[in-house]
């Protein structure tokens, strides 16, 4: 191996170890953003049940709620998404069980290359927004995604909203849940035992529509937080992969260096030896 060969390998090594570092601080982040996400949900979940409990009581002061409902005329898949690339699997089967829900209801994506994979897919999106950065973000999500639903529901009364995100099993594995959102299903909620009767300044169905639409809020900010932890676990889980497979090509790399190394010194000793015979023999 010339000079030159011996050079490019050891930039190319260079690059290696370098591709090493990124992939490995990568992971790192993931990992924190993950963790970050799992110790807010108790928060968001605390949340959902006070608002769950206030709904059992307002049902008790109204209890010929929940009316019957009709068929509903539009119907909205909501897919939780990437924010960016880097995740493996993670959009491919969120979108596959979005798709599973049948052509005929409206995608709304949030996630920013969720959508894009959404596109190369060949689906239409009809709505998207950005996930969440951080953990700290997903009130705000929760509320740009809450906003655009009612305002398609203020159009039409009977639109049904499924929601699809993935939520973690584990740090490396995650699994994909389907589950409705709008219309509130009310029989979740046992009617509570009655008591005392709190003062209300609120008609009691205007306050189950209102607590039922804070509720909706409490679940996005949950499927929000999930689907963010599920990311980062799935982009760690591919980080590591990635690192593994690059610690492979830079040992192939420095072997292959050690002994083009090698035999480039024993071609100048050879080539020293032939130049000290040939001296000693004038």
């Amino acid at each position: 191996m010339s000079g030159d060969e011996l050079s490019a390998l050891r930039k190319r090594i260079a690059a290696t170890r370098q591709l090493e570092t990124v992939f490995t601080a990568m992971r790192g982040v993931a990992a924190a953003r993950s963790r970050e996400a799992q110790r807010s949900l108790d928060g968001a979940r605390a949340y959902a049940g006070a608002v769950g409990e206030t709904i059992r009581i307002a049902l008790a002061l109204s209890p010929d709620e929940p009316a019957a409902r009709r068929a509903p005329t539009k119907r909205i898949v909501l897919a939780f998404c990437s924010e960016q690339g880097f995740a493996g699997p993670f959009d491919e089967r969120v979108l596959s069980a979005a798709t599973g829900l049948g052509a005929d209801a409206a995608l709304y994506v949030v996630g920013q290359r969720g959508e894009a994979s959404a596109i190369e897919r060949g689906l239409a999106v009809a709505w998207s927004t950005p996930m969440a950065a951080h953990a700290v973000d997903a009130p705000s999500v929760a509320e740009r995604i809450a906003d655009a639903l009612y305002d398609q529901v203020a159009r039409n009364q009977t639109t049904q909203v499924t929601v699809i995100h993935a939520t973690p099993f584990s740090p490396a594995n995650f699994g994909v849940v389907t589950r409705s959102l709008i219309p509130l299903d009310l029989a979740r909620f046992p009617i509570a035992e009655r008591g005392s009767p709190p003062i209300l300044n609120l008609a009691p169905p205007l306050l189950l529509s209102l607590l039922a639409e804070e509720y909706v809020f409490a679940e996005l900010c949950e499927a929000t937080l999930l689907s963010f932890a599920s990311e980062n676990a799935a982009r760690m889980q591919a980080m590591t992969s990635a690192r593994s497979n690059v610690r492979k090509t830079l040992d192939e790399l420095t072997a292959r260096h050690r002994r083009a190394r090698q035999e480039q010194i024993t071609g100048e000793v050879v080539e020293i030896s032939r130049t000290s015979g040939d001296f000693a023999g004038r």
